[in-house]
Protein backbone atom coordinates (compact mmCIF):
# COMPACT_ATOMS: atom_id res chain seq x y z
CA UNK A 1 0.00 0.00 0.00
CA UNK A 2 1.38 3.40 -0.99
CA UNK A 3 2.20 5.89 1.71
CA UNK A 4 -0.06 8.89 1.14
CA UNK A 5 2.32 11.08 3.11
CA UNK A 6 4.78 11.01 0.19
CA UNK A 7 2.69 13.44 -1.84
CA UNK A 8 3.84 11.94 -5.11
CA UNK A 9 0.63 11.13 -6.93
CA UNK A 10 -0.30 13.34 -9.86
CA UNK A 11 -2.92 15.36 -7.99
CA UNK A 12 -0.68 15.95 -4.96
CA UNK A 13 2.27 16.99 -7.16
CA UNK A 14 0.16 19.44 -9.18
CA UNK A 15 -1.49 20.94 -6.09
CA UNK A 16 1.89 21.28 -4.36
CA UNK A 17 3.18 23.24 -7.37
CA UNK A 18 0.09 25.43 -7.29
CA UNK A 19 0.63 26.24 -3.59
CA UNK A 20 4.30 27.07 -4.16
CA UNK A 21 3.44 29.52 -6.95
CA UNK A 22 0.63 31.05 -4.87
CA UNK A 23 3.11 31.63 -2.04
CA UNK A 24 5.33 33.69 -4.33
CA UNK A 25 2.30 35.54 -5.73
CA UNK A 26 1.24 36.45 -2.18
CA UNK A 27 4.69 37.85 -1.40
CA UNK A 28 4.63 39.88 -4.60
CA UNK A 29 1.16 41.24 -3.83
CA UNK A 30 2.35 42.34 -0.40
CA UNK A 31 5.01 44.43 -2.13
CA UNK A 32 7.94 42.28 -1.00
CA UNK A 33 11.40 43.31 -2.14
CA UNK A 34 13.04 46.16 -3.96
CA UNK A 35 12.72 46.22 -7.78
CA UNK A 36 15.69 43.88 -8.32
CA UNK A 37 14.36 41.38 -5.76
CA UNK A 38 10.87 41.55 -7.28
CA UNK A 39 12.31 40.90 -10.73
CA UNK A 40 14.21 37.90 -9.33
CA UNK A 41 11.04 36.56 -7.70
CA UNK A 42 9.10 36.97 -10.94
CA UNK A 43 11.85 35.29 -12.98
CA UNK A 44 11.86 32.39 -10.51
CA UNK A 45 8.07 31.94 -10.56
CA UNK A 46 8.04 32.11 -14.37
CA UNK A 47 10.66 29.36 -14.53
CA UNK A 48 8.57 27.21 -12.19
CA UNK A 49 5.38 27.91 -14.13
CA UNK A 50 7.00 26.93 -17.40
CA UNK A 51 8.35 23.68 -15.95
CA UNK A 52 4.95 22.93 -14.45
CA UNK A 53 3.18 23.66 -17.74
CA UNK A 54 5.56 21.50 -19.77
CA UNK A 55 5.03 18.60 -17.35
CA UNK A 56 1.25 19.00 -17.44
CA UNK A 57 1.23 19.05 -21.24
CA UNK A 58 3.46 15.99 -21.45
CA UNK A 59 1.59 13.83 -18.94
CA UNK A 60 -1.53 15.21 -17.28
CA UNK A 61 -3.42 16.38 -20.35
CA UNK A 62 -2.77 13.16 -22.33
CA UNK A 63 -4.08 11.27 -19.27
CA UNK A 64 -7.20 13.46 -19.29
CA UNK A 65 -7.70 12.81 -23.01
CA UNK A 66 -7.51 9.06 -22.37
CA UNK A 67 -9.47 8.81 -19.11
CA UNK A 68 -12.26 11.37 -19.45
CA UNK A 69 -15.11 11.31 -21.97
CA UNK A 70 -14.64 15.05 -22.63
CA UNK A 71 -10.88 14.89 -22.06
CA UNK A 72 -10.00 16.35 -25.45
CA UNK A 73 -12.11 19.44 -24.81
CA UNK A 74 -10.69 19.91 -21.31
CA UNK A 75 -7.07 19.40 -22.39
CA UNK A 76 -7.47 21.78 -25.34
CA UNK A 77 -8.93 24.44 -23.02
CA UNK A 78 -6.11 24.03 -20.48
CA UNK A 79 -3.45 24.18 -23.21
CA UNK A 80 -4.99 27.38 -24.56
CA UNK A 81 -4.82 28.87 -21.06
CA UNK A 82 -1.15 27.87 -20.93
CA UNK A 83 -0.55 29.62 -24.25
CA UNK A 84 -2.17 32.82 -22.99
CA UNK A 85 -0.15 32.76 -19.75
CA UNK A 86 2.98 32.06 -21.80
CA UNK A 87 2.39 35.21 -23.88
CA UNK A 88 2.14 37.27 -20.67
CA UNK A 89 5.25 35.58 -19.19
CA UNK A 90 7.28 36.35 -22.30
CA UNK A 91 6.31 40.03 -22.14
CA UNK A 92 6.94 40.17 -18.40
CA UNK A 93 10.31 38.42 -18.55
CA UNK A 94 11.57 41.08 -20.96
CA UNK A 95 10.78 43.98 -18.65
CA UNK A 96 12.71 45.65 -15.87
CA UNK A 97 10.79 45.75 -12.58
CA UNK A 98 10.72 49.55 -12.77
CA UNK A 99 8.99 49.53 -16.16
CA UNK A 100 5.44 50.87 -15.71
CA UNK A 101 4.02 47.78 -17.46
CA UNK A 102 5.78 45.33 -15.10
CA UNK A 103 3.22 45.45 -12.27
CA UNK A 104 0.30 45.49 -14.72
CA UNK A 105 1.56 42.37 -16.51
CA UNK A 106 2.38 40.71 -13.20
CA UNK A 107 -1.20 41.32 -12.06
CA UNK A 108 -2.52 39.85 -15.32
CA UNK A 109 -0.28 36.80 -14.95
CA UNK A 110 -1.39 36.20 -11.36
CA UNK A 111 -5.05 36.51 -12.35
CA UNK A 112 -4.62 34.16 -15.32
CA UNK A 113 -2.75 31.56 -13.28
CA UNK A 114 -5.22 31.70 -10.39
CA UNK A 115 -8.10 31.14 -12.80
CA UNK A 116 -6.25 28.20 -14.36
CA UNK A 117 -5.47 26.69 -10.93
CA UNK A 118 -9.11 27.04 -9.88
CA UNK A 119 -10.26 25.26 -13.06
CA UNK A 120 -7.82 22.42 -12.53
CA UNK A 121 -8.45 21.97 -8.82
CA UNK A 122 -12.24 22.23 -9.00
CA UNK A 123 -12.81 20.21 -12.16
CA UNK A 124 -9.94 18.38 -13.84
CA UNK A 125 -8.04 17.02 -10.83
CA UNK A 126 -11.08 15.61 -8.98
CA UNK A 127 -12.25 13.97 -12.21
CA UNK A 128 -8.82 12.42 -12.79
CA UNK A 129 -8.82 11.17 -9.18
CA UNK A 130 -12.11 9.39 -9.93
CA UNK A 131 -11.17 8.07 -13.37
CA UNK A 132 -7.61 6.83 -12.73
CA UNK A 133 -6.34 4.14 -10.38
CA UNK A 134 -4.07 5.02 -7.48
CA UNK A 135 -1.22 3.29 -9.34
CA UNK A 136 -1.83 5.34 -12.50
CA UNK A 137 -1.85 8.56 -10.47
CA UNK A 138 1.37 7.55 -8.68
CA UNK A 139 3.07 6.77 -12.00
CA UNK A 140 1.88 10.05 -13.52
CA UNK A 141 3.08 11.95 -10.44
CA UNK A 142 6.55 10.45 -10.79
CA UNK A 143 6.61 11.27 -14.51
CA UNK A 144 5.60 14.88 -13.82
CA UNK A 145 8.32 15.23 -11.17
CA UNK A 146 10.89 13.80 -13.56
CA UNK A 147 9.71 15.98 -16.45
CA UNK A 148 10.11 19.09 -14.30
CA UNK A 149 13.68 18.10 -13.41
CA UNK A 150 14.64 17.34 -16.99
CA UNK A 151 12.76 20.11 -18.79
CA UNK A 152 14.69 21.02 -21.93
CA UNK A 153 16.99 23.98 -21.50
CA UNK A 154 17.50 24.77 -25.16
CA UNK A 155 14.88 25.14 -27.88
CA UNK A 156 15.21 22.61 -30.66
CA UNK A 157 15.80 24.12 -34.12
CA UNK A 158 13.30 21.72 -35.69
CA UNK A 159 10.65 22.15 -33.00
CA UNK A 160 7.10 21.83 -34.31
CA UNK A 161 5.05 24.98 -34.68
CA UNK A 162 1.59 23.48 -34.20
CA UNK A 163 -0.22 22.75 -30.93
CA UNK A 164 0.35 21.03 -28.64
CA UNK A 165 3.90 19.99 -29.54
CA UNK A 166 5.05 23.56 -30.11
CA UNK A 167 4.01 24.46 -26.59
CA UNK A 168 5.88 21.51 -25.14
CA UNK A 169 9.14 21.84 -27.02
CA UNK A 170 9.63 25.40 -28.16
CA UNK A 171 8.32 28.38 -26.13
CA UNK A 172 8.74 26.74 -22.73
CA UNK A 173 12.19 25.39 -23.51
CA UNK A 174 13.49 28.78 -24.57
CA UNK A 175 11.85 30.53 -21.65
CA UNK A 176 13.21 28.06 -19.10
CA UNK A 177 16.65 28.49 -20.63
CA UNK A 178 16.50 32.29 -20.50
CA UNK A 179 15.22 32.22 -16.92
CA UNK A 180 17.99 29.82 -15.83
CA UNK A 181 20.57 32.01 -17.53
CA UNK A 182 19.17 35.15 -15.91
CA UNK A 183 18.99 33.56 -12.45
CA UNK A 184 22.42 31.97 -12.60
CA UNK A 185 24.01 35.19 -13.84
CA UNK A 186 22.55 37.37 -11.13
CA UNK A 187 24.96 38.94 -8.70
CA UNK A 188 24.20 38.27 -5.04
Amino acid sequence: MADQQQGNDLIEVIISDHRTVEGVFSQLEQGAGDPAERKGMVDHVITELVRHSVAEEQYMYPAARKALPDGDRIADHEIEEHAEAERVMKQLSGLDAQDPRFEELLSTLMSDIRHHVEDEENDLLPRLREACSRQELEELGQKVLQAKKSAPTRPHPSAPDTPPANRILDPGAGLVDRMRDALSGRSG
